[in-house]
């Protein structure tokens, strides 16, 4: 078992996430808004920001190709419609 337990992509994505998250909880906090509604804030940036960086950062080679949204089938485009 020599394989990491996670890839450099999901590891950029969960670090970028956890440092845009503190420093949205920083700014809430030294903004007078206290402690608690700093931590919220912090955690939904984060939780926001791992899907804003996952679709940022490029896949890694091999992984199967680029990535289609539900809504990107051949059937939508102009003059369908």
């Amino acid at each position: 078992m020599n394989r990491p337990l996670l890839s450099m992509r999901t590891t950029l994505v969960f670090l970028l996430a956890a440092l845009a998250g503190a420093a949205v909880g920083a700014l809430t906090a030294f903004a007078g808004e206290g402690t608690p509604r700093g931590a919220l804030a912090a955690l939904a940036a984060a939780g926001l920001s791992v899907r804003f960086f996952d679709r940022l950062i490029a896949a890694e080679p091999g992984a199967g190709g680029p990535r289609r949204s539900a809504g990107s089938g051949a059937g939508e485009g102009a003059g369908h419609g």
